[in-house]
């Protein structure tokens, strides 16, 4: 066979192939419909929860400080020198137990020799009084002269007086005595002793040594101060601390109030130069376990109990410099809404405005919806048993 003719045959070959090739690539793409394409894909899986809808009480905080609602400092009212120190440091101490003793032997030589003059004048009373009787009798019968007669009158009263005023100083000599054996005025906890044995002590009421100090631990008051703010919101809801006196108080390490009590004391005015108010609320301590000096973080409520809607913080999303939450209509298409927050109560935010309690809010995945879209719903009960323990009212609102 000759090479051109070879050529001419082999052209309409290889058109036949390529044209088999073509059909059936068209013949795929047949079988691909426009719907199935374009098809759009399923709504979004989203969990829904109406916000619960719950009575609370707001509770603000303060910091104060434990201050004992009584202290005393010991002071010898005699002067003289120490005997003996008769308590343990940093004992608890009862009203009367003896604490320091005084040399009381100069003293008890006081009373002896005030006893002395006692006898004395009592004596002389006794004559005087004799002898006023009998010119009482003779002044009658006109026997002595009115003047003698008024001069035993006055002898038998300078003798009542002399009486009176040894009797005085016997009973200031018997206090002074009694004074040398030094006992607690008042039950609490007591410091050290601030001198030893031996020493000499100044006693009476100026420059008088002092000896030690106790302070009263039950009950035991707690003071803190409110800003300018606060105490303003109080005034304008006409509650504050007279009418909301319940406190709660926790102490530095504990996550949840453990201690209670009533405050009892604002004081009348503001600090200037800081702007604040302090107050005071008196706590039992049975136990003694709070010491003047230690910090509680203090709780009260600055309004009456309350309706309020609660969410999830995983269920409020920023938009722009607002807060809101999305929520699922009749038809199942997202809305956005605006809303107010307040505080956390037992893990869960108060929604303050911008929603209804028979809301469906979007609580998980909402970064797979838009608004305006459907979406299928999940129904989710929001359980305060489940969600996570915080201090009531903590934090500030958002």
């Amino acid at each position: 066979m000759k090479p051109g003719l070879s050529a001419m045959k082999s052209k309409p070959l290889k058109f036949a192939a390529l044209s088999a090739i073509g059909l059936a690539l068209l013949s795929a793409l047949s079988g691909c419909g426009p719907d199935q394409v374009l098809a759009p894909p399923a709504p979004p899986t989203v969990s829904v929860s109406q916000p619960v809808n719950r009575q609370i009480i707001d509770w603000d905080s303060f910091t104060g400080r434990f201050e004992a609602t009584d202290s005393v400092e010991v002071r010898s009212r005699v002067s003289g020198y120490l005997e003996k120190v008769a308590f343990t440091d940093g004992a608890i101490v009862k009203k009367g137990d003896l604490l320091f003793v005084i040399d009381s032997r100069s003293f008890q030589a006081a009373v002896v020799q005030a006893q002395g003059k006692l006898a004395q004048v009592r004596s002389q009373l006794a004559l005087a009084e004799q002898e006023y009787a009998r010119a009482k009798v003779l002044i009658e019968s006109k026997t002595i002269a009115r003047s003698l007669y008024d001069q035993r009158l006055q002898a038998r009263q300078a003798a009542q007086a002399e009486v009176l005023s040894a009797e005085g100083a016997l009973s200031n000599a018997r206090l002074d005595l009694e004074f040398t054996r030094i006992t607690a005025p008042m039950s609490g906890r007591i410091s050290r002793k601030l001198i030893s044995e031996g020493n000499l002590v100044n006693g009476g009421n100026n420059n008088a040594t002092l000896l030690t100090t106790i302070v009263s631990l039950d009950p035991i008051d707690i003071y803190f101060d409110i800003d300018e703010q606060s105490y303003l919101k109080y005034r304008r809801q006409e509650q504050g601390a007279a009418g909301q006196n319940l406190v709660r108080i926790a102490l530095p390490g504990q996550s949840e109030p453990a201690l209670s009590g009533r405050m009892d004391f604002i004081d009348n005015r503001l600090d200037p130069s800081t702007g604040t108010l302090r107050q005071r609320a008196r706590v039992a301590n049975p136990d003694l376990r709070l010491s003047p000096g230690q910090f509680g973080r203090v709780q009260f409520s600055g309004r009456p109990s309350y309706q309020a809607l609660l969410l999830p913080d995983t269920a409020i999303s920023v938009d722009a410099t607002r807060k809101v939450v999305y929520v699922l209509n009749a038809q199942n298409q997202v809305e956005l809404r605006p809303v107010q927050l307040g505080k956390l109560h037992d893990g869960l935010r108060e929604v303050a405005s911008g929603l209804r309690p028979e809301d469906r809010v979007i609580v998980d995945g909402i970064q797979r919806v838009r608004v305006g879209e459907t979406a299928t719903a999940s129904e989710q009960a929001l359980a305060l048993a489940l969600a996570p323990k915080a201090s009531a009212s903590e934090g500030a609102p958002l």
